[in-house]
């Protein structure tokens, strides 16, 4: 039996580059003034390096999944948040915009491994039941990272600049790769003769994951709720900026209002998955159905809201996300569970495919309504641009909606070998 303590030890570290991880997807929107000031950029250019993160991440994924399942969480997440910390210094140092692109490509890159190591020493320091749940936690300290990319990192920027924070948050990230490649251990001691997968059974067995059918509805369920979210974090800081005339603190003080209310429903929608309703689909197509309607909400008072309802609509908005934390079981039940792995990096790819083609455009939505207005070097957005850019986000979140009735009930239980049956 392992020791409860020993087995949070275990998780917390790559939990913590998780969190790292998570912080910079949510971080150019409260220094998209500053990025727009140091470097010149349109609002289409900073989509498009926000949306770097996740070229990088979407793109090495699945690779990602097999070098974890093949050689361990432990080294493959250190040798990423090397890389992530590597990536953080060079945008701090960077003079032009080759370099700024080419860090936000190497922090995603980095990242790509965080959120599939944690789960992968989850799945094999706890009890199989247990993993709705820890799935759903680790997703939460993730969230907890773009919490901190709101205020706290908007009052670091106050103080020693968006450089200045990026050069104190590289350095983070390097001490947590080295503690997590000191510490931790990719499972409890194995019985003797317990061979770990080779990467060529790895590669055979990629086929099973990508040839499924089962495993195409939550990617691209999560390809449409996770872009939605995604442009939200991206712009809703700027959005009560130009809109409202909020300071960039004060904005990011209300936009953590999605974050907040994530941290409470994702490992709730976890817990009553796992252990009130044991059903994965009825929770999930639940919340899509009411994030919906917040969202299409939120678009047609926008701009007209007073300040305390778009805080409590940026609330209900992260109450519905959490319907995403599912997905990751889901993916992981409706597969073989020697690929648990590669099963939660092809279903995880959705949502960043999703975020990286998707934050682009939405930019260059926003500026093809820029009447010319300028706040302190930046662009200024006017309220129906912002209302056609969250609109777009709302047709996402209908396709997340509609295509959650697709997924597979597995009531938390494997069932790769039930469905091999019925073929």
């Amino acid at each position: 039996m392992v020791r409860t303590g020993r087995a949070w030890l275990m998780w917390s570290l790559p939990a913590g580059l998780f969190l790292i991880a998570f912080f910079h997807r949510a971080a150019p929107g409260v220094i998209a003034r500053d990025l727009m000031e140091t470097f010149g950029v349109t609002g289409a250019m900073l989509g498009l390096l926000s949306a770097t993160y996740f070229y990088s991440y979407a793109g090495f994924m699945v690779p990602a999944g097999l070098l974890i399942d093949a050689f361990g969480a432990r080294v493959v997440m250190a040798t990423g948040g090397v890389i992530m910390g590597a990536g953080t210094l060079a945008m701090g140092v960077a003079a032009s915009t080759p370099l700024l692109f080419a860090g936000r490509f190497a922090v995603g890159l980095g990242a790509t491994v965080t959120f599939i190591g944690a789960l992968k020493i989850a799945a094999a320091w706890f009890p199989p039941q247990r993993f709705g749940v820890l799935s759903a936690i680790t997703a939460t300290v993730g969230v907890v990272g773009a919490l901190v990319a709101t205020t706290p990192l908007a009052a670091l920027v106050a103080r020693v600049g968006w450089r200045g924070a990026f050069w104190i948050i590289g350095a983070v990230t390097l001490l947590f790769s080295a503690l997590c490649g000191t510490i931790v251990r990719n499972a409890p001691a194995a019985p003797a003769g317990l061979a770990r997968p080779s990467l060529g059974g790895v590669l055979h067995g990629m086929r099973r994951v990508l040839g499924n059918a089962h495993t195409w509805p939550p990617f691209l369920s999560f390809f449409c709720l996770y872009a939605a979210v995604g442009n939200l974090y991206l712009w809703v800081v700027p959005y009560l900026r130009d809109v409202y005339g909020l300071s960039t603190t004060r904005a990011a003080s209300v936009s953590a209002a999605t974050s907040l209310a994530l941290i409470v429903a994702a490992p709730l929608t976890g817990y009553v998955s796992d252990a009130v309703l044991r059903r994965r689909k009825l929770p999930y197509t639940t919340l899509c159905g009411g994030l919906l309607a917040v969202w299409v909400l939120f678009v047609w008072t926008l701009g007209a809201a007073p300040l305390w309802a778009v805080t409590a609509l940026l609330f209900a908005i992260g109450v519905g996300a959490a319907a995403f934390v599912l997905t990751w079981p889901i993916g992981r039940e409706v597969n073989p569970p020697e690929l648990a792995g590669l099963a939660v990096a092809v279903t995880n790819l959705g949502g960043f495919v999703g975020a990286a083609l998707t934050q682009g455009p939405v930019g260059a939505i926003l500026d093809a309504r820029w009447t010319g207005a300028m706040v302190g070097g930046a662009r200024a957005y006017p309220v129906d641009a912002y209302q056609a850019a969250f609109g777009a986000c709302a047709l996402l979140i209908l396709g997340g909606a509609v295509l959650s009735l697709l997924l597979r009930e597995t009531r938390g239980q494997n069932v790769w070998r039930e469905m091999t049956d019925e073929a």
